[in-house]
């Protein structure tokens, strides 16, 4: 488990950027790669995304038909639990909105499940009303293999492990369910402006 410094803020900020950076995070200008395990190969004709568990009709996307859903062109800062953070980063995909309607979940929280065996919770709360997509371009591009690609979850309300990599399957819960790193000692939240980095904060 990474050791983190919750008072070290980096350089002097201007008072507009300052307001956009929670406690403890610094600033990076590059996208740092972290990830638990390999990087899985993940083929675009094989892909597919799947929405289940405690839904009324569970749903399933290829790759050509993951692409055709309305999409949204998003701009976010975001923060990662190891205390890097960047501004205004620009990302294209398919609101959650639109992919749990689609199945009118019955449940109370989710479980981003992901190739490569990874997982991260989250209530449903924090999904909704505009709050996280499953994206597939960054900055312009098609998301690189190293960042999630093809798709991945992304929740900038959260701290980043929950913007789970490599996305497959989303799954509804009624009742919370940790994840791979809650499991393993992370706050079962993770907001950033609260510094929920582990079980205790």
């Amino acid at each position: 488990m990474p050791i983190i410094s919750r008072g070290f803020r980096g350089r002097r900020q201007a008072p507009d950027v300052r307001a956009r950076i929670p406690p403890g995070q610094h600033l990076v200008g590059d996208f740092p790669v972290l990830s638990e395990g390999p990087t899985p190969a993940v083929e675009l004709d094989r892909w597919t995304l799947a929405v289940a568990g405690a839904v009324a009709e569970p749903r399933q996307w290829t790759w050509p038909e993951f692409r055709a859903l309305e999409r949204r062109s998003i701009t976010v800062d975001i923060h990662c639990v190891t205390t890097w953070s960047k501004l205004d980063t620009r990302w294209e995909g398919v609101s959650l909105d639109l992919l749990l309607g689609a199945v009118d979940p019955a449940g109370t929280h989710l479980v981003a499940e992901c190739y490569g065996g990874y997982t991260a919770n989250m209530p449903l709360a924090e999904v909704t009303g505009g709050n996280a997509w499953v994206v597939d371009t960054y900055d312009g591009a098609p998301l690189a293999a190293e960042h999630g690609g093809p798709a991945r979850l992304l929740v900038p309300r959260l701290y980043l492990w929950k913007s789970a990599k490599w996305l497959r399957r989303l799954r509804v819960t009624r009742t919370d369910e940790p994840g791979f790193w809650e499991r393993r000692g992370y706050n079962n939240h993770g907001d950033p402006w609260r510094e929920e980095r582990y079980w205790g904060d």
